[in-house]
């Protein structure tokens, strides 16, 4: 069995990853750090206890007294806490969800809420905790995210959850967040870099053939065209579009014969020479009335020969061609015709 292909760009993945890690050996030894040097008394203490699980939290339903409690253990510094330990549980899942989904494409918004998601979830968990009547306001942030984000991937449904997870994690559990981080994160990346789960070669190639078939029989119909053109051009500014109608009319005009009428309808002109003007204009015009949508004599000038040369400017139908024209003009005008040219 031939050995498998190495990933591509595998030293900037590798830069990527050894960020994350060092990332979280670093929070690690500095949350170490702060915990052996914190002092055992005061507020900060307290508020460290509460969101690390060393103290516990009050009742639900201890009203008042709990409010006063959370008072004492100075809310606003724990809530501080919380929401600076959300942000940085969050940044590295954040620079997770772009490593892996650089291949296929992804939306700054979703980074950027991936990040301020657990910041909003914390502070307001931190606040309602305490109180029955504000915990049912958690049920607004789950319907703020499904019915203000569009998400292309299942995927990312999962790293908002992860997000809420986080946000409520760091304002109960500093601890209990970080570990969920940690390990969503390894198994991401392990699911990721192994493509776990990857269909057969054989499988792929049935698949892509069923799938080019469909595309061969979807380009010979109309429908194709349509969805293109609706997909170029529903992203197109007004100027855009007008560089685009300009070219198209220019194309347009470079087909011999063509000119545009005064009401921005593509014409045709046609150079007729002939002996007897008056003959050739009662044999051609009532055959151009019938063939034609509509046409009009431009320029009627003699010439020291004593032949005339007639200049019509011609609106033809869908299916008739400039050279079509041509010919209709010198058969209708024999024999007077003597020569007919496209302008």
């Amino acid at each position: 069995m031939p050995a498998e292909a190495p990933r591509p760009h595998s030293a900037p993945i590798a830069k990527a990853l050894t960020k994350v890690v060092v990332y979280y050996v670093v929070l690690l030894v500095i949350g170490f750090f702060v915990w052996d040097e914190l002092p055992r008394s005061g507020g900060f203490a307290q508020s460290f206890d509460l969101l690390s699980g060393a103290a516990a939290a009050p009742t639900v339903g201890a009203g008042k007294n709990a409010r006063f409690a959370v008072g004492e253990m100075n809310l606003s510094l724990t809530v501080t806490l919380a929401m600076v330990s959300a942000i940085l549980l969050s940044i590295p899942v954040a620079w997770v969800y772009v490593l892996t989904r650089a291949k296929r494409g992804y939306q700054q918004s979703v980074v950027h809420l991936l990040i301020v998601l657990p910041l909003v979830v914390s502070g307001i968990v931190v606040l309602v905790q305490y109180s029955l009547a504000l915990a049912f306001s958690l049920a607004g942030i789950v319907a703020a995210v499904r019915f203000r984000n569009t998400l292309d991937d299942s995927k990312d449904a999962v790293y908002v959850f992860l997000a809420t997870a986080i946000g409520l994690a760091a304002a109960v559990n500093v601890p209990v967040a970080t570990v969920i981080s940690v390990l969503f994160n390894g198994t991401v990346v392990t699911l990721w870099y192994t493509d776990f789960a990857h269909s057969p070669v054989e499988l792929e190639g049935s698949i892509a053939e069923k799938r080019l078939k469909r595309a061969r029989q979807l380009a010979r119909t109309g429908t194709f065209v349509a969805q293109i053109d609706h997909e170029v051009f529903k992203n197109m500014t007004r100027e855009q579009l007008e560089g685009v109608a300009a070219r198209a009319w220019r194309r347009a005009l470079d087909q011999p014969g063509a000119t545009i009428s005064g009401d921005g309808q593509a014409e045709t002109r046609i150079r007729v020479r002939t002996n007897d003007v008056a003959a050739m204009r009662r044999s051609l015009e009532p055959r151009l009335e019938v063939q034609v949508k509509s046409w009009r004599l431009m320029s009627l000038a003699p010439k020291p020969d004593g032949s005339e040369v007639a200049e019509y400017a011609v609106q033809i139908k869908k299916k008739t061609t400039p050279e079509d024209l041509l010919n209709l003009v010198r058969v209708a005008g024999a024999p007077h015709v003597t020569e007919a040219e496209l302008v």
